[in-house]
């Protein structure tokens, strides 16, 4: 596999993430603020009580906003994929040599060509992607959901360039995922309705389709291999996120059951065929946290949609999605990456039974500790970008698709400038805003900001967002003909007139001087500072609600974004 690592390094070295839109470059004129550094500082108290030894890694390898995960093994290298819903690149894509430490290569949906998410609501777009390899070739399948369905991409290197889109149209429902049979036939399985109408609310089914690899089309009838569950007495809800594997002669499919919420599981079945019959097995769900006391210490909740992978070494290993409340059903973080390890028990897989707690600290994987990684992904995540490498990291994320080019990097000043359109958070919109994922219940991100609002209802600054109706935003903004910096919160659709200011304060400087920007969360608490001068904070408003920024709160399937942003009424 030294072939395919050579191609990730040069894709690596190439990458120009989510800045494959055309135009010409941006003007740095006022009204258009310029941001000369974004840091990022993670402090939760979890990762420093649980400690580490050199054996050891820490849960989740991928913090915050990374759910849904799928695995491949290629050699002895491992490649990882997300759920990036109405974000824009779509899919992130890691690699790993051990399972614990992981870089992002790039993003497969890197172009607007092969992502149309123009007025999807943020908690649709990309669902659930699964990557596979076969022959030489990468495959990553997915759904985009009210826009068109399922399709795949195809490429030799991970980092890319993928494919456009091969859609699927006989493929319907959500989560689809390929198999690859040691017969040379291959598979889609994924999730959809009953043959008849569902029995309840949530009652859904697993299908199976042939994939002809030389036509890379689907062939042949459709067959349903699950319906309902492991248990219709139970009546059991949202079987989907299916997975095939083989092992010992066995066809395994392994799914989710119980929705995303608190009562997340992985279930499993198995069958001599491919085709079926699929029988559960006798310990099901394989993974769940559901039954466990919900006040315990630091809980690991909502576990399941999981992938698995065996290592050159024969372990067996899963990762799937959990989350971190800090009260109750309340987190702001998403929907994480987690990693344990798969045991056999009289055939069956396993990852947790009985009272196991999904752990924070597990000792590593039997495989060669990878390089320390480029990118901040566990623990106390912390990171600072200058903006000075004249493109944009591939973990900036931006809201649906751009279709013009509204910002610049790098240059002469070494900032990253916005340009102020009159486009703002209302639904279905493309603002000027890039964010990336808040990945600790407790953090601070902060930035350097020069500006000169020019006219009224110009502001510009950073943002803590989960999606178009649920926001705060710290701003420096023209009111009244004053500059002012202010906080303002969104909880819900806003009544008229209602701008949803919080907090102001009459900002005294000099034209396009530096203002200083923070923000930081305390789980449900989230202040609020601003400075003219550097690490000298002044509070503007404090212990606002910060469950407005969670998922039980502003619904969907998202995490929160920590961001930049610029706004002007126009004309």
């Amino acid at each position: 596999m030294k072939g395919i690592r050579q191609l990730v390094l040069l894709g690596g070295l190439a990458l120009v993430a989510a800045c494959a839109i055309g135009g010409s470059p941006v003007s740095p004129a006022t009204p258009d603020p310029r941001f000369h550094w974004f840091a990022y500082e993670g402090n939760d108290s979890v990762f420093k009580e649980r400690a580490t030894g050199p054996d050891d890694y820490v849960n989740p390898v991928l913090a915050g906003f990374y759910p849904d995960p799928s695995i491949v093994r290629v050699g002895d290298d491992y490649y990882l994929v997300n759920s990036t819903f109405a974000y824009f690149p779509g899919v992130p894509i890691f690699h790993s040599g051990d399972l614990v430490h992981w870089t992002q290569i790039g993003n497969v949906l890197d172009r607007p060509s092969q992502l149309n998410l123009a007025g999807a609501d943020i908690s649709r777009g990309i669902y659930a992607p699964t990557i596979r390899y076969h022959a030489g070739t990468f495959y990553m399948i997915t759904t985009l959901v009210d826009k068109g369905g399922s399709f795949f991409v195809t490429a030799t290197n991970p980092a890319g360039p993928w494919s456009e889109p091969n859609w699927l149209p006989s493929v319907d429902g959500i989560d689809p995922s390929f198999y690859f049979d040691d017969d040379g036939k291959a598979y889609v399985v994924n999730h959809g309705e009953t043959i008849d109408a569902p029995q309840w609310d949530g009652h859904r089914a697993i299908w199976l389709q042939e994939f002809d690899v030389a036509s890379q089309q689907m062939v042949g009838p459709r067959k349903l291999i699950v319906n309902g569950g492991v248990d219709l007495s139970t009546k059991p809800i949202w079987i989907e996120g299916p997975h095939i594997f083989k092992k010992d002669g066995h066809y395994f499919l392994i799914c989710a059951e119980g929705g995303t919420g608190d009562q997340h599981s992985e279930v499993v079945f198995r069958s001599d065929f491919v085709w079926g019959p699929y029988v559960a097995g006798p310990v099901n769900p394989s993974l769940t946290q559901r039954h466990l006391d919900p006040t315990r210490a630091f809980p690991v909740t909502s576990t399941g949609h999981a992938d698995f992978v065996q290592t050159q070494h024969g372990e067996w290993w899963a990762v799937f999605l959990g989350t971190r409340p800090y009260d109750g059903d309340m987190y702001n973080t998403g929907r994480e990456t987690f990693l344990l390890p798969v045991r056999w028990e009289n055939g069956w897989p396993v990852i947790t039974s009985g009272d196991e707690r999904v752990s924070y600290v597990h000792k590593r994987p039997t495989l060669p500790a990878s390089p320390a990684t480029s990118g901040p992904y566990g623990g106390n995540v912390r990171y600072r970008d200058d903006f000075n490498a004249g493109r944009l990291s591939s973990q900036w994320l931006f809201i649906r698709t751009p279709t013009e080019k509204w910002y610049e990097v790098g240059g002469a000043s070494k900032s990253l400038m916005l340009r102020a359109r009159s486009v703002d958070f209302a639904p279905g919109g493309q603002p000027s805003f890039l964010g990336r994922r808040q990945q600790n219940t407790n953090a601070s991100v902060s930035t350097e900001m020069s500006y000169a609002p020019a006219k009224e209802g110009d502001k510009a600054g950073l943002v803590a967002f989960q999606n178009d109706e649920f926001y705060y935003f710290l701003a420096v903004a023209r009111v009244d003909g004053r500059t002012v910096v202010e906080v303002e919160k969104h909880a819900g659709p806003p009544a008229p007139g209602d701008l949803g200011v919080a907090a102001s304060a009459v900002l005294t400087t000099g034209e396009n001087a530096p203002v200083f920007l923070r923000i930081s969360a305390r789980g449900a608490r989230y202040d609020f500072y601003y400075g003219t001068q550097a690490g000298q904070w002044r509070l503007l408003l404090g212990d606002a609600d910060g469950t407005i920024l969670s998922t039980k709160v502003a619904g969907g399937f998202v995490g929160s974004l920590f961001g930049l942003y610029a706004y002007t009424p126009g004309s």
